[in-house]
């Protein structure tokens, strides 16, 4: 069975229907896919190992008939060139072609192998063996011509949508997992990540070679070759691991949740749709520039890119989503109109983002410091759902809450808060991002990553090294598009923000699972302990 040469690499656990079918489309524009393809080196098993021929080897022989194995013998021998070549039974079974042929002046193999197109394509000189549907590319003028044939002969689908694509349409979705992949392959080991997570996040760490390397807490994991850095997701870490590793010299990179994260809590064990990998550490701490602020800091969005974002901000605001799902109250409530109205956010009090970026500042000292700052405002606090839930820390008294609020709000969710207020007063919480987004003012006590960049107000220590003044939707690319990595809940593919948005409206993002149920059960006893008590 022909396979075809652009294909959906085997991420774990995905199941998406395969990118190729078998009908030929002559139509399709080949025009300019040779560069294309060399450029973002994918095509046939690119998500393979990296791996180099043997110095002193550079011709790559990949005859697997008896027949044509003693063809490529007989060819190596007359021709004194024997010395110089490799079988690739010698080389690992799973390595990623292009870099076996980028260290190659001559690649041998059978006239239908794959591995002749790809060559020709990174530049090798190929010598097909028998007959086949390559056999044409031992004159490398009929490169442009075999490649049309080839793919010509299947008609390409969208994954997320079952549209057609045009074939410059599927490379460029392969070239994107191609960057997702190689961005994963320095990673030696990963911490932190709970079984339950990896239903979803192991599709976005996965570097071609095998299975994630989740590494145990207690034993810090030998680096493989190549690999410079482990990944761990820090709260749920153990301390003492990542200093020996730390002490070791092993750079360690962090892994959070993205902002549209899921339909339901993490705190009920509903798996992650989007996280962020962060070499620099955690966007939420200002002691360091992560990577997110040095996009914002230093980066250039191009119009496309802001248009894309513009129209991203959009949906997510015409539709109710926010972090955890989408709203299904719209439209809120009216709003007063002779009152400012204020909202007022409260977080987990452990959370690493109150801890590293909140100023020192707890929810009742915040909503203290709102009260102080809109004096005649109608304030609305919010407590945060996973300690709503019964799971977290951070619970503020209802007396002493009132003390400062006008009302407490549990069952609205916040976007059709943010519907009915004017301004939002928060430590680090992404609901403060996600008030920009509606065109409300913002201040902010402590530092989160929104901060300082000329669209709040800003009553926390900014770090003085964030001076690039960004408009709204620049803030929205770099956040939302540029840095963290989505899943599609139905395919279970790498997908872009906007395909997993879609899902979200479309109700087609919820995960479900008895842990999940399970949690449920315990936040709600424990919220009726909590009701019984008077805590």
């Amino acid at each position: 069975m022909t396979v075809p040469f652009l294909r959906i690499p085997p991420f774990p656990g995905h199941r998406a229907a395969p990118l190729a079918e078998a009908s030929p489309n002559r139509d399709a524009e080949v025009q300019g896919l040779a560069t294309l393809l060399r450029e973002a080196r994918v095509g046939g098993a690119f998500w393979g190992k990296t791996a180099s021929l043997p110095e002193g080897r550079a011709i790559l022989v990949a005859a697997a008939k008896p027949e044509t194995a003693g063809e490529a013998t007989r060819y190596l021998r007359a021709a004194g060139l024997e010395s110089q070549a490799v079988s690739a039974g010698h080389l690992p079974a799973d390595a990623d072609p292009w870099s076996l042929c980028a260290a190659a002046d001559l690649v041998i193999a059978d006239a239908d192998d794959e591995l002749l197109l790809l060559a020709a394509l990174s530049g090798c000189r190929v010598e097909p063996l028998g007959a086949g549907r390559f056999a044409a590319l031992a004159d490398a003028a009929t490169l442009e011509e075999t490649l049309a044939a080839e793919l010509g002969r299947w008609t390409y689908r969208d994954p997320f949508t079952g549209d057609v694509l045009e074939p410059r349409q599927a490379i460029a979705l392969l070239a994107r997992w191609r960057r997702l992949i190689d961005a994963n392959r320095s990673v030696a080991a990963i911490y932190g990540i709970a079984p339950w997570k990896r239903i979803t996040a192991d599709a976005l760490l996965w570097d071609g070679s095998g299975p994630v390397r989740h590494a145990k807490a207690e034993l810090p994991a030998p680096l493989a070759p190549g690999a410079s850095q482990v990944l761990a997701w820090i709260a749920r870490s153990d301390a003492r691991t990542l200093s020996q590793l730390e002490a070791r010299g092993v750079r360690i990179g962090e892994i959070e949740d993205g902002m549209i994260r899921s339909t339901g809590l993490g705190a009920n064990c509903v798996p992650p749709l989007s996280i962020v990998v962060d070499a620099h550490g955690p966007h939420f701490d200002p002691a360091q520039a992560s990577e997110l602020e040095l996009l914002l800091e230093t980066a250039t969005i191009p119009e496309d890119m802001l248009r894309r974002a513009a129209a991203l901000r959009e949906r997510l605001v015409s539709g109710g989503i926010s972090k955890y799902g989408q709203d299904a109250e719209r439209p809120g409530r009216a709003r007063e109109s002779t009152r400012k109205q204020v909202l007022v956010t409260g977080q987990v009090a452990d959370d690493r983002s109150v801890l590293r970026g909140g100023g020192g500042l707890d929810n009742f000292t915040l909503l203290r410091r709102a009260r102080k700052h809109e004096p005649d405002a109608h304030i609305v606090f919010k407590p945060h759902p996973d300690v709503e839930a019964g799971h977290r820390k951070g619970h503020v008294p209802d007396a002493e809450a009132l003390e400062y609020a006008d009302e407490i709000d549990r069952t609205s969710s916040i976007a059709a808060l943010l519907d009915r207020v004017d301004s939002v007063h928060v430590l680090t919480s992404l609901a403060g991002f996600e008030a920009l987004m509606r065109g409300r003012e913002v201040v902010t006590h402590g530092v989160p990553f929104y901060a300082g960049w000329g669209l709040t107000h800003d009553l926390g220590a900014v770090p003085p090294r964030r001076t690039r003044r960004r408009t709204l939707d620049e803030l929205v690319a770099a956040t939302l598009i540029l840095y963290p990595r989505y899943l599609d809940p139905v395919t279970r593919l790498p997908c872009e923000p906007e395909t997993l948005v879609e899902r979200i409206a479309g109700g087609q993002a919820e995960v479900r699972s008895g842990l999940i149920r399970l949690r449920e059960a315990q936040g709600r006893i424990k919220r009726l302990l909590g009701w019984m008590t008077g805590r």
